[in-house]
């Protein structure tokens, strides 16, 4: 089985972040992101729901993303957030850094 390729794409509000997302392409998706976050002025939605890993680099990316976004006076909100990422999350006690992420969010099994 090969992996998904990771992409990251604005669209609409939204950053749509999609694929494995590994310690070997982690770099290369923050950098996508952050020169999307950058291009944004406002608020901004983060939909993980094509996100296929579960894996601590993804939240470290997040974490870069959100660094930058409110540096930028941008809000970040996430959906779409697996229940094993919510869990990684929680278990990291992460899960009320970004919004979307906690108990009172439905999340899916996968």
């Amino acid at each position: 089985m090969t992996a998904a390729t990771p992409r990251v794409l604005l669209s609409d509000g939204v950053l749509v972040v999609s694929g494995e997302v590994t310690i070997d392409t982690v770099v290369g998706v923050r950098r996508q992101g952050e020169k999307l976050i950058s291009s944004v002025t406002s608020s901004l939605v983060v939909d993980l729901g094509g996100l296929v890993t579960a894996h601590s680099v993804v939240l470290s990316m997040l974490l870069c993303w959100q660094r930058l976004a409110r540096r930028a006076g941008i809000s970040l909100s996430f959906r779409g957030v697996s229940g094993p990422l919510a869990s990684l999350a929680a278990l990291s006690t992460l899960d009320e850094q970004f919004a979307g992420f906690g108990p009172e969010f439905p999340h899916s099994l996968r």
